[in-house]
């Protein structure tokens, strides 16, 4: 059989280390979808619920392995169902590839069914978007979609017109004027700023006597650098939510998450700080860094247009983290003086003994910090975690202890809901021996978790460790838009917007093959995560959480206060908030 446009693409996908492909079928895209049969030898496809599910899982596979994601959609509404996803890659820059078929060329621009602008759809969330409209111009464009991705990190859309994927492909171009010969590859340099560049960094950094860290996502591969920069500058490290698993939470130093969802360590080390070093991290609220003029900063990051946008650094250093970092640690002076640090070992400590005290004080029925709190350290050693957005975050951000070796992340700057049972799915496929969590709100399971269970249910005897454990805090409440109206607005609790049906997510899970497990008291929380991490099948575990236990932020504004203040008056489960928030605060100065 000769090959085809759709069989041409396949082939040079996997010349270029693809290895899978998430995606839904359609009569738009059948040619590629052909082709896919024909090499299921080299390439896979994996089939999802729905089209954004397949930018997520191709997202998360670029996440958790650092190579390109790829996805595929059918014309028309397939391709424009891709776009939440491919939005979320692009905010937390990761390389993805979307291959989105179109119509026949000869009905384009005659109102035709499903014909839509696809490239101009695209072009605002991809930075390279090209329609294929002949078969010598397919090889350049796989080339250059590709290595845009990769050299980038962002993302590249290539469309493909139905009737081109049948044609008879054109492997070589001819050699003549308007043609291109592109090929294969791409290996990332090291990138290290200049030595007298470094110098006044180090300068910066030497003078500082309260130095403070903040890493992020940029640094997951630069755990040792950071480690050993902070203790020759006796800094503290926060770390952005992306970047949670890039050093341990145990070490002393280690002051957790910052911003909304971080701690109180984190926000005292940034308020007393003289000196900002900020690795490998956007985080975007300015209000919870140093105030302006308070800290001398330098920056380290590998997009220069992200060097200086949060704070204004005196030394910017564009670079990989790991990299710099390493050229850095020479020039930098071993302090002497442990005041510092002894002072942010304090705060920590004493910040995890509330979070105990938190995590166990009463709620109806389980207070969701207490979820977490028994996760914690039970969690595998190996094990992969993906969040999703929801009140979930907070617990996952402030109450999980991450170990060197876990690998952990969430749709960060997009913070999508529904992305957490996706990102474990991309997650399990990406490494089918290590054991997954996927952590969600009943909202999120709701909007689209439901959904990609089945998808669970269809491939989890392929895996070869089939160990994938849901988490679903069902509170039959949006629970973190019900607290940003309370606390943020001056409003009650919206009913109608707010209250979610209950669903019995554990009974479902049983139904379509998987194991359900559902806890509603507080003593059986961390038993019933033993059972669910030792079955030999993907568990749903269903914990029925209060949705009134209010998540504190690591500093409340005094505007924040008369929000909450105002809210009260029509709040129609006031009894409850006002009982959680009285525990929550009081644990704070009481024993129990």
């Amino acid at each position: 059989m000769a090959k085809t446009v759709g069989d041409f693409v396949v082939e040079r996908l996997s010349q270029w280390g693809v290895k899978r492909i998430y995606g839904y079928p359609g009569d738009g895209i059948n040619g590629v979808m052909g082709a896919l049969d024909r090499a299921h030898d080299k390439m896979a496809f994996t089939q999802v619920r729905h089209e954004e599910m397949a930018a997520f899982m191709a997202c998360a596979h670029a996440k958790y392995t650092g190579e390109v994601g790829v996805c595929l959609a059918t014309s028309g509404p397939g391709a424009i169902h891709l776009l939440n996803g491919l939005y979320d890659a692009r905010a937390d820059h990761m390389p993805v590839v979307a291959i989105v078929g179109q119509q026949a060329r000869t009905a384009l621009g005659s109102h035709y069914q499903q014909e839509v602008n696809l490239a101009g759809l695209f072009s605002d969330v991809c930075d390279f978007v090209e329609q294929v409209s002949v078969p010598a111009q397919l090889r350049h464009v796989i080339d250059r979609a590709m290595r845009v991705a990769k050299a980038e990190r962002r993302i590249s859309c290539i469309i493909l017109p139905n009737d081109i994927q049948e044609l008879d492909a054109v492997e070589m171009p001819p050699h003549v004027h308007g043609t291109n010969h592109s090929g294969v590859g791409y290996e990332a340099p090291r990138v290290v700023p200049e030595a007298a560049t470094l110098q006044r960094a180090a300068d910066v950094l030497n003078a500082g006597h309260k130095v403070a860290m903040l890493v992020g996502a940029g640094t997951l591969q630069a755990t040792d650098e950071v480690l050993e920069v902070a203790d020759r500058l006796g800094a503290g490290i926060a770390k952005a939510l992306l970047g949670k698993a890039a050093v341990p939470d145990a070490l002393p130093f280690v002051t957790g998450s910052i911003g909304l969802l971080g701690t109180e360590p984190s926000w005292k080390m940034m308020q007393e700080c003289d000196t900002l070093l900020m690795v490998g991290s956007g985080f975007p609220y300015a209000e919870f860094l140093p105030k302006e003029g308070q800290a001398r900063g330098v920056q380290i990051d590998r997009d220069p247009s992200m060097l200086s946008l949060r704070y204004p650094m005196e030394v910017n250093l564009a670079g990989d983290s790991a990299a710099t970092l390493r050229a850095l640690l020479p020039l930098l002076q071993k302090k002497s003086d442990t005041k510092w640090r002894d002072r942010i070992g304090g705060w920590t400590d004493s910040w995890w003994k509330l979070l105990e005290k938190r995590a166990k004080a009463k709620a109806d029925p389980i207070n969701p910090q207490l979820v977490f709190w028994e996760l914690s350290p039970r969690l595998p050693d190996d094990v992969i975690i993906a969040a999703d957005s929801g009140s979930s975050t907070n617990w996952y951000a402030r109450d999980l202890k991450l170990r060197r070796g876990m690998m952990a992340s969430l749709s960060g700057g997009l913070a999508s809901m529904g992305s957490g049972m996706p990102y474990a799915i991309g997650a399990k496929f990406a490494h089918p021996d290590r054991p997954v969590l996927a952590i969600c709100g009943d909202g999120a399971m709701q909007m689209n978790g439901i959904n990609e269970l089945i998808t669970v249910a269809k491939y989890w005897k392929e895996w070869a460790n089939p160990k994938l454990v849901v988490l679903v805090l069902n509170n039959r409440d949006l629970n973190q838009v019900t607290w940003e109206q309370r606390v943020m607005e001056g409003d009650p609790k919206f009913l109608a917007s707010q209250s979610v049906p209950d669903f019995s997510y554990a009974r479902y899970a049983d139904m379509i093959g998987l194991k359900g497990l559902m806890v509603d008291d507080p003593a059986m929380v961390g038993p019933a995560w033993d059972q669910a991490l030792a079955e030999d099948r993907p568990v749903v575990l269903e914990a029925r959480t209060d949705p009134n236990v209010p998540p504190l932020p690591p500093h409340i504004t005094v505007q924040q206060a008369r929000a909450f203040m105002s809210s009260l008056f029509g709040e129609p489960e006031l009894g409850s908030v006002l009982k959680n928030t009285a525990r929550q605060v009081v644990s704070r100065v009481l024993p129990s």
